[in-house]
This record gives C-alpha cells, sequence and structure tokens, in this order.
C-alpha cells in the first residue's frame, strides 16, 4: 500500500484566511504541526548532519507523483531542523492548466505571509525574466542582511520523471555561487520514498570550491554538477540519474 500524505485542512484554512488577510504565520511551526498528520512519522537520516546554527545553504532534489505533493519535501526538510529556514518556492503551478490563474495569486501571496521568496516557476518564460531576476535580488538581499541566513532551495526546480535527478536550468549554478558567498556551508539533502516512510536523508555540509580561471558559463555549470552530485550521494542509487558516478 503506498503511503498517505493527508492534506493539512486545519493549517491550510488559518493559511488560507492569513493569506487573504496578508497576516504574518511562522513557517517552521506550521510544518511542526503538519508533520504530526503522517504516520509514520518521517524517517530521518544521518541526524549529526542538522545544522544547528547559521549561515547554511540547504540545497534539496525535487519531485512529486499523484498522492505526493512537492511542498511535503519542504515540510520534510523544516520540520527536521531547528532553525527558520527561508525558502524558495514556486510562484504558481503550470502543470494543472484550470489552477494556474489561482496559484499564481494565491502562491506570492503565501510567500508574503511566511516570508520567504516566490520564483516564477519553471521552465523559463521570456516575458518573466524580471520577475526572475526581483526574485534573485529579494533571495540575495535576505541572504546579505541576515546575521546567519538558512536558505532552502531545490536546484531543479521542477519535476522530472520517477523522481529521477536532472540538471537544473541555466544560471541556477551561478545563482548558488552568489548564495554560498553569503550563507558559507552547503548541506545537501536528499529526500525520498522507501516502502515504510519518507525519508529525510542530511549530508555533510561542506564549502563551495570552485576551480579558478573558469568563465561565467563554465562556472554555472560546474557549481549546478557540484551541488547536484552531493544530492545524489544522499538518495537511492535509482534515483541519482546522471550524477550517479564521480565522472557525470
Amino acid at each position: 500500500m503506498p503511503l498517505q500524505y493527508p492534506f493539512p485542512w486545519k493549517i491550510g484554512l488559518l493559511l488560507l484566511r492569513d493569506a487573504l488577510l496578508l497576516r504574518q504565520r511562522n513557517f517552521r511551526e506550521d510544518n511542526l504541526e503538519i508533520v504530526k498528520l503522517l504516520h509514520p512519522l518521517p524517517n530521518i537520516l544521518n541526524k549529526d548532519n542538522i545544522p544547528n546554527s547559521g549561515p547554511a545553504l540547504l540545497v534539496t532534489n525535487h519531485y512529486s507523483h499523484p498522492g505526493f505533493p512537492a511542498w511535503w519535501i519542504a515540510i520534510g526538510i523544516t520540520a527536521s531542523v531547528p532553525l527558520d529556514i527561508h525558502w524558495l518556492m514556486t510562484a504558481g503551478w503550470t502543470h494543472l492548466k484550470g489552477l494556474q490563474t489561482l496559484t499564481r495569486w494565491f502562491f506570492p501571496r503565501v510567500a508574503q505571509v511566511y516570508g520567504i521568496t516566490a520564483t516564477p516557476p519553471m521552465p523559463p518564460k521570456p516575458e518573466e525574466t524580471e520577475s526572475r531576476a526581483k526574485a534573485v535580488r529579494q533571495a540575495l538581499r535576505y541572504a546579505r542582511q541576515s546575521p546567519a541566513p538558512v536558505i532552502g532551495l531545490a536546484l531543479e526546480g521542477r519535476d522530472h520523471p520517477g523522481g529521477i535527478l536532472a540538471p537544473p536550468p541555466p544560471g541556477a549554478g551561478r545563482f548558488v555561487g552568489k548564495l554560498a558567498s553569503h550563507c558559507k556551508r552547503i548541506v545537501p539533502i536528499g529526500v525520498y520514498e522507501d516502502k515504510e516512510s519518507l525519508c529525510v536523508n542530511f549530508g555533510p555540509s561542506s564549502k563551495l570550491k570552485i576551480p579558478p580561471g573558469l568563465s561565467a558559463d563554465q562556472r554555472d555549470r560546474t557549481v549546478s554538477k557540484l551541488v547536484m552530485r552531493a544530492i545524489a550521494q544522499q538518495l537511492p542509487p535509482a534515483l541519482r540519474g546522471e550524477y550517479g558516478n564521480s565522472s557525470s
């Protein structure tokens, strides 16, 4: 029997109310309540790698399937980390056409309520270039102004078939490089399901080391590969995709 992920109706209704009123809520406190709905609770692996202070950049994989909304990735991680995480979330869905307009109104308001950053959905559209640049500036401003920023990011930015890791969009590595200059430590996290539970696997933190002499495009691709390889090591081999070996 597949794992069941109940919809958090109580928190959902409170969030709808506060999104209409633009009234602040605490993302971590809500997620600690939501995660209690899971039976069994998430299986947290390598707890010694969970950061207990900032600055830190948390990077994870991204996937969903019928019955598993992608927001459970952020819920599982947020409920496991004893810190407030500034997540980057999509500003709308693109895969459910009937809900596109509604989510593009609602999701940015949710981001305001929780004090996090909403970014235009993937894949990138030319007409959203300025909106994407504005979201990048917002996240970088938070990283720069916070004394100990903790930022959460799913680098792929969208789902891929079977939950298998796939390359992030161009520019993702450049963005991570800028965040890493403020967040210092990068913590790779793999979120996946086994037959019994949702698993959240924390990898060891490290500093970003980029070889010198690279062009801007080369730096972008190199950082993306380094981060995706680190995430891949926290996932079962079947989900690692092209990042399943060190030469990828």
